[in-house]
């Protein structure tokens, strides 16, 4: 599968210094073949995440990490030294959510991430998959992202390289 990408808060410049761990996220998307009838959300899901473990990505981390004083039960997708990814293949109401994670996991106390990597569907993606009769209506697109994210920039602090998936 191909992507292209966008970095925000250069997230590449930092990502870059975490090389074999980008080289281990672009493998893993390269390695997924589409199949003729598509995939529908929950498979493409589910084939990331297989791709990602395979590669000894820790799954579905804690936002909050081990502070039991706060209540937070939001989790990230995936984390490994470091650098956090978050796959949003949901509706695009989401996108708040998911940043809110991100931030969380780098500030303060918390501080568990340098780095996040947000794994979305691009357009044109979204299309291929809606001709092949899967249901990806209201998803988030990496288009959406680029536009929005600059507008989040007194929040949102954290670099955040963002992957638009291809076919």
């Amino acid at each position: 599968m191909k992507y292209v990408s966008w970095s925000y808060r250069y997230a590449e410049q930092i990502l870059n210094s975490k090389l074999a761990l980008r080289k281990e996220i672009e493998d893993a998307i390269a390695a997924i073949s589409i199949p003729s009838n598509g995939f529908s959300r929950p498979q493409l899901n589910a084939e990331i995440e297989k791709q990602l473990v395979t590669r000894k990505w820790g799954k579905h981390p804690r936002v909050a990490g081990e502070r039991e004083d706060l209540e937070i039960e939001a989790k990230l997708d995936f984390i490994k030294e470091r650098v956090g990814v978050e796959v949003a293949f949901s509706h695009s109401s989401f996108i708040g959510i998911d940043l809110l994670k991100f931030q969380t996991m780098s500030y303060s106390a918390l501080d568990q991430i340098d780095v996040g990597v947000y794994i979305v569907a691009t357009s044109n993606l979204l299309k291929r998959m809606k001709d092949r009769g899967q249901k990806w209506e209201g998803s988030l697109t990496f288009e959406k992202v680029r536009r929005y994210l600059p507008h989040f920039k007194s929040a949102i602090q954290v670099p955040i390289f963002v992957l638009g998936l291809e076919e």
